[in-house]
C-alpha cells in the first residue's frame, strides 16, 4: 500500500512539474524575443537536420546544437529575471551575470554553426 502511495505523489510531482515547466516556456516565448528568434530558427533546422543528417549521429548532432541554444537561451533568461528582480541600480556582479549569460547563448550559437558548417562540409564540400 505504502508503494501505490507513493507511486501516486511522484505521479502527481511529476505533473506539477511538467506544468512548471510549461510555465516557463510560455513565460520565455511571451517575453524575451531573443527565444522567439531562436524558436524560430529551431522550427527551421531541427526539420533540416533530420533531412540532411546521413546518419542517427549527424541526426543528434545538427537538432541536438539547435536544442542546445534553447536550454542556454533559458538559463540565461532565468539569470536576466533573477538579476533584474534586484533592482535596476547598475552592479557591476550583476552586468557580469547577465554579460556571461549572454557570452553562452553566443557560444552556444558558434556549436551551431561549427556543428553544421563541419557536416554539410562532409556532405557537399568534399
Amino acid at each position: 500500500m505504502k508503494k501505490i502511495l507513493q507511486s501516486l505523489v511522484d505521479g502527481e510531482r511529476v505533473i506539477r512539474a511538467t506544468q512548471y515547466s510549461l510555465a516557463g516556456w510560455r513565460a520565455a516565448y511571451a517575453k524575451e524575443s531573443a527565444f522567439r528568434q531562436e524558436l524560430t530558427l529551431a522550427l527551421v533546422l531541427v526539420p533540416l537536420g533530420l533531412w540532411l543528417g546521413r546518419t542517427g549521429v549527424e541526426r543528434v548532432l545538427l537538432i541536438g546544437s539547435m536544442v542546445l541554444v534553447l536550454i542556454v537561451e533559458l538559463l540565461n533568461s532565468a539569470v536576466e529575471a533573477t538579476v533584474d528582480r534586484g533592482g535596476k541600480n547598475w552592479d557591476k556582479l550583476a552586468e557580469r551575470a547577465k554579460d556571461m549569460g549572454s557570452a553562452a547563448v553566443m557560444t552556444s550559437l558558434l556549436l551551431v554553426c561549427a556543428t553544421w558548417g563541419l557536416i554539410l562540409y562532409d556532405r557537399f564540400g568534399s
